[in-house]
């Protein structure tokens, strides 16, 4: 019998000139790691990618072949250059279709704000065979396909499509986390660090590094999937740091 499956990741497609042009700053990666970390499943890969349907194909196409999940954020909304449906649809082979429930939502929805129109309409369309996911924000629907997930690119309105899928991914255990700051150079305690992490296996140690009023310091995160492991390992670290001559401070600097 094979074991069962313990690390599920997922990669994330950033689509649309505005997020690379610098004129809007991509809030998304974070809001979906976050809750990507609750379902158990951890985010590995993040791809921004142009609004050039090529490109997220073949974005789109490395990605889920990789990682057992694949979102993207952006390209769903009214406008022409929303291309992520027809994008995600050549990506698949298949044909684009209005959705019967999404165009009876957005009927609803803009009943009483001036109606369906063209422009609104095209945010019912959706690779055939797609289910959709909840938007109680807008009216429009995210995308549901296989393993990928097509959803808004505004934060608000993503939080709301992740609510919705919440409980809905099988994933294995959550990350979990513990801080230790000191005022160290990284350069000095990094033989430290290596050897806290070996000798606790399934533990990461993370090092930030900071400078504050004139002194050079870094917060030591250590992530496990196993709170004892984590905490074991983040004991033996501040043990080493005190022994070394920096004061360990728990929760980070």
């Amino acid at each position: 019998m094979s074991e069962r499956k313990t690390v599920w990741t997922a990669a994330l497609v950033v689509i649309g000139d505005e997020i690379l042009s610098g004129r809007t700053q991509d809030r998304n990666i974070a809001q979906l790691a976050r809750w990507l970390n609750v379902q158990g499943i951890r985010l590995e890969e993040v791809r921004v990618v142009p609004d050039r349907q090529e490109r997220i194909v073949k974005a789109v196409n490395v990605l889920r072949a990789a990682h057992d999940y694949l979102f993207t954020t952006g390209g769903i909304g009214p406008t022409h250059d929303d291309i992520t449906v027809d994008a995600i649809a050549a990506a698949l082979g298949t044909s684009v279709v209005v959705h019967p429930d999404a165009r009876a939502a957005l009927e609803t929805y803009y009943a009483t704000r001036g109606g369906i129109n063209e422009g609104r309409l095209r945010m019912a369309r959706v690779p055939e065979g797609a289910d959709l996911i909840p938007n109680r924000m807008s009216g429009a629907p995210g995308i549901r396909i296989g393993n990928l997930f097509l959803l808004a690119g505004v934060p608000h309105i993503t939080a709301g499509m992740l609510d919705a899928l919440t409980g809905t991914l099988e994933g294995g255990r959550p990350l979990v986390s513990v801080t230790i700051g000191a005022m160290a150079p990284e350069s000095e305690v990094a033989d430290l660090l290596r050897e806290a992490e070996l000798t606790h296996a399934g533990v990461a140690v993370g090092s930030y590094p900071f400078f504050r009023d004139g002194r050079v310091g870094a917060n030591f995160v250590v992530r496990s999937e196993d709170m004892t492991e984590a905490q074991a390992c983040a004991d033996l670290l501040a043990s080493s740091l005190e022994s070394a001559g920096y004061p360990a401070v728990p929760g980070g600097i």
